[in-house]
């Protein structure tokens, strides 16, 4: 193969080459969501934070003997927490702590402190 004709097969790939060159684009800045501000600024409800919780929204039911909380979910500004009444060592109750004036309270009190009662 003479110079010329491996000239002839790399030209077209040259020209190939540089048709596509455009400009890259230009990165986009993506927003950061904001932490929901309530629950930034309160600590994650422990064994002392439902008892005084339930305590408040439940005056005259017995007092709460041990619990364990969970995040109701991504975005959720919630906790479900499992607790026990009394002397009761086992979690048989449920309820909703949601973040209101800067502290935690149980959400739907109603219903919790009836089904405490029974």
């Amino acid at each position: 193969m003479t110079r010329f004709a491996a000239l002839a097969l790399i030209a077209p790939l040259a020209l190939l080459a540089g048709c596509n060159s455009e400009p890259a684009p230009t990165p986009v800045e993506t927003p950061v969501a904001a932490p929901t501000p309530a629950r930034a600024t309160l600590p994650a409800p422990d064994a002392k934070i439902v008892a005084d919780a339930f305590a408040k929204a439940c005056p005259t039911a017995a007092k709460v003997s041990v619990s364990s909380c969970k995040s109701s979910g991504m975005g959720s500004p919630d906790f479900i927490c499992q607790y026990g009444l009394g002397d009761d060592e086992y979690m048989r109750q449920s309820l909703t702590l949601t973040a209101t004036d800067g502290a935690w309270a149980v959400k739907d009190a109603e219903t919790v402190c009836a089904e405490a009662a029974k």
